[in-house]
């Protein structure tokens, strides 16, 4: 299906994004518009068998184009239901079409693959489809996703997804959406989610084990978890203020982007939790009944609004996902009675290192604790500058205005100057752009 003739000779889509730290994730010559997930599990054997339906628009005439998608075996590949010739190697799956797509070509392309999933090697360890004692989970950020689906793997390209799997029926099953039917069959149960807000490839999780069902909390956004059974006492209080940090988010950075907040606990222990779309993941060591992590809890609660809702469109922009969350942690301890923001930066301030430009930290300091500390030292010396009012005005003015779309360091800082009508260029360039640390305001 098409919008007109093709104005240019096709040629071959880039099998490279323009990313400026992982070009080798995403594909060039399209953007994706929905993915359509069919998937039968085996817990046991990790058997995953996949159908994937991805419907997508061309932006150049197209005579062949690729997705990323790790070592899983592909059957057959299919383009506006005609069989297509394909190659698999290297992480990618690179297709040609029994005809050219013309530019601005709607298209459907059909993969049928089948495996036995597994993280992909990375400079951060080993990140996407993971099992656990008993289940599996996926941490996909920032190239976990073509572990277990073909995509296109760039947070850029957001996409609307369902995902229908099928597994065991004594096993709960949590993917990033919505539910919207549960059928048993004999001895499995398919469940069928929805995802209608455009969500970066690494943002899909799939969750399955044991778990147990409660309410995370009441209030007019549903709030429930998935945890093990012999973590509900515990559970209850460390999260048992998740009600009223929803609702501090929610005064201080506008209404919540999703339709529903779940929380996932494994029965394995988990280095760090995981933000998905919607969701949230931690690990059994994260759950004492003490709240000792309640400080993730709000960290991981905050991405939806800045890291899920508002993406970036680069790695090289991942302070805005790390700095805002970081800085959240702080508003939450300031809001519930313990030490005040102020109080943190000047902790972090005599701690943090003076090494990185966080701006443009460098793919190997991605994930570098200065990105996070040191990016919400620059939100709390914005917040100095400017005022109280004016700074929360801005970060619901900033998630309202990039809800569900992406966005760059740049985009901040320009609406931050608009937004305080003056010039804080010096701010900023002394906190994102240069190594030495700023002086903290007092």
């Amino acid at each position: 299906m098409s919008s007109g003739p093709s104005t240019s000779a096709p040629s071959p889509g880039a099998d490279r994004s323009a990313d400026a730290y992982l070009p080798e994730h995403g594909n060039g010559g399209y953007r994706v518009e929905h993915y359509d997930l069919d998937l039968d599990y085996q817990v046991g054997p990790n058997r995953l068998s996949g159908t994937a339906r991805i419907s997508a628009t061309s932006t150049q005439a197209l005579s062949r184009f690729s997705l990323d998608l790790a070592d899983l075996r592909v059957r057959r590949v299919l383009v506006n239901g005609k069989p297509a010739k394909f190659t698999h190697s290297g992480g990618k799956l690179r297709i040609r079409p029994q005809r050219p797509l013309d530019e601005n070509a709607e298209f459907r392309v059909e993969v049928r693959y089948s495996g036995t999933p597994h993280p992909i090697a990375g400079r951060w360890g080993e990140i996407g489809w993971e099992e656990l004692t008993e289940g599996s989970m996926v941490a996909a950020q920032p190239i976990g996703a073509p572990s277990w689906f073909p995509c296109n793997d760039h947070p850029s390209d957001k996409a609307a997804y369902r995902v229908s799997f099928t597994a065991a029926s004594p096993f709960s099953v949590q993917v990033t959406g919505n539910l919207v039917s549960q059928q048993r069959r004999g001895s499995t149960t398919t469940h069928v989610f929805e995802r209608p807000e455009p969500t970066s490839t690494y943002l899909m999780s799939v969750q399955v084990g044991p778990y147990t069902d409660v309410e995370l909390a009441d209030g007019d956004v549903p709030q429930r978890a998935a945890i093990p059974a012999r973590l509900k006492e515990d559970f209850a209080v460390d999260f048992g203020r998740h009600g009223r940090i929803m609702d501090c988010f929610r005064e201080l950075f506008g209404p919540y982007p999703f339709g529903e907040y779940v929380v996932v606990v494994t029965d394995d222990e988990l280095e760090d939790p995981v933000e998905a779309q919607g969701m949230s993941i931690f690990g059994a060591n994260h759950v004492d009944g003490r709240r000792t992590h309640e400080r993730l809890v709000a960290h991981e609660l905050a991405h939806q609004w800045f890291g899920n809702s508002v993406t970036i469109a680069d790695w090289r922009h991942i302070w805005l996902n790390e700095g805002f969350a970081t800085y959240a942690e702080w508003l939450w301890s300031e809001r519930s009675g313990g030490p005040s923001a102020q109080q943190h930066a000047a902790d972090w301030h005599a701690q943090v290192a003076a090494d990185l430009r966080i701006a443009d930290p460098g793919v190997s300091s991605m994930f570098d604790p200065q990105v996070y500390k040191r990016g919400a030292l620059t939100l709390h010396a914005l917040r100095h500058e400017i005022g109280d009012e004016p700074f929360f005005a801005l970060l619901r003015r900033w998630a309202a205005e990039h809800r569900h779309g992406t966005a760059t360091t740049e985009d901040f800082t320009s609406l931050a100057a608009e937004h305080a009508n003056r010039c804080l260029e010096p701010l900023f360039t002394a906190w994102l752009d240069q190594p030495e640390l700023p002086a903290l305001p007092r």
